[in-house]
Order: structure tokens, then sequence, then C-alpha cells
């Protein structure tokens, strides 16, 4: 369940009706009036929110390398679909982490949040986890092999120059330590 949107965010019309649902994505259209007073069909597509999260463990980023049937290999950072009605955003990002890489931690604040498309309802949220708690057993989808490394910030940093890198936060070139990490503020929504 959606608890916060970022500030500039532009979710569907309450008069949109989906008129198709797909696995991730489900089409939605609706009836716009236009300037001159005609009308015409509107449309945008709506899919869970993702959640990613920047963990920081005895002063190193959690990273992970990890290959996907419909990917391939690629590096990212922990996180996945907000896609269990029940949870909050953090929530699915505290079982995100502890599926991919076994680590659970204490502390956890909003960093960022962002609709990365205008016409997809869906925001990408961004937290930063710290205070490593403890260590269980990973459970990853079938469809993932995922190997966990900790790494400098200097070594992330050179992943943005790696063409197997999917995603990792552009916040991250201008900090200039693990401290200027933990020094961000929590967004609110």
């Amino acid at each position: 369940m959606r608890k916060k949107t970022p500030k500039k965010f532009n979710p569907l019309p309450p008069n949109a009706k989906r008129v198709f649902k797909g696995i991730i994505y489900d089409v939605y259209q609706w009836e716009q009036k236009l300037f001159d007073g005609s009308s015409t069909t509107f449309e945008m597509l709506s899919r869970p929110d993702a959640v990613r999260v920047l963990a920081i463990k005895d002063d190193k980023i959690v990273v992970l390398k990890q290959e996907q049937p419909d990917l391939g290999y690629f590096i990212d950072l922990p996180g996945g679909r907000h896609d269990i009605e029940r949870e909050d955003e953090l929530q699915a990002a505290q079982r995100e982490l502890l599926e991919e890489t076994g680590f659970s931690f204490k502390n956890w604040k909003l960093i960022q949040m962002e609709q990365l498309h205008f016409k997809i309802d869906q925001v990408m949220y961004l937290f930063l986890a710290t205070d490593f708690d403890k260590e269980v057993e990973t459970h990853h989808d079938s469809g993932e092999k995922i190997k966990v490394e900790l790494m400098t910030l200097e070594e992330v940093k050179k992943l943005f120059d790696d063409p197997d890198t999917r995603y990792l936060p552009p916040l991250l070139k201008s900090v200039n330590s693990t401290q200027d990490i933990l020094d961000l503020p929590e967004v609110t929504g």
C-alpha cells in the first residue's frame, strides 16, 4: 500500500478505467476534454512501485551481481517490486533486502522517491539501511542468481562506467564518503 508520493507526481486520474490487465503493466484510459471543447481518449500505464536499498555494512555498500533469464548479467542495488498490497514502501524494501541478501538492518530512512516516467503510475523509492543487525538465509526467486558483494564507495563509483550496471542512484556520484551518505536527509511525501 503506497503511503508516500513525490511532490511532482502524476497519478492515474480517478475516472480512468483499466482496459488491459497485464502481468506487470496495466493500461488505463479515460476521456479528456480539450481546450476547444472536444474530447479525446488519453492513456496511461500502471505498474507496481519499486524499491531499492542503499545498504551500508562495515562502511561498505551492499551491491548485487545478478543474472535473470530475461535480463542476463547485471549489477544493481538490492530491491524489487512493491507488489504485496499489505506492505508499505519500507516493509517492501526490508523484505526485498532480506530475500536477496539475507541482511537485516536496524535503521532505515527514505532518501529519494521519484516517478520515473510521467505516463506511468509508478514510484521508485530509495531507502538507506544502516546499523547491520543480522544475517539469515537468502530466498531468491527461481529466476534470480544473486551474488552479494560489499564494495567501497570508490569501487561503486567505478561501476557507473560499467555497461553491466543496471541501476545505481546518481547521488552516489556527488558524495565523497559513506558518512556523506549517512548524512543524507530523509524525504517526506
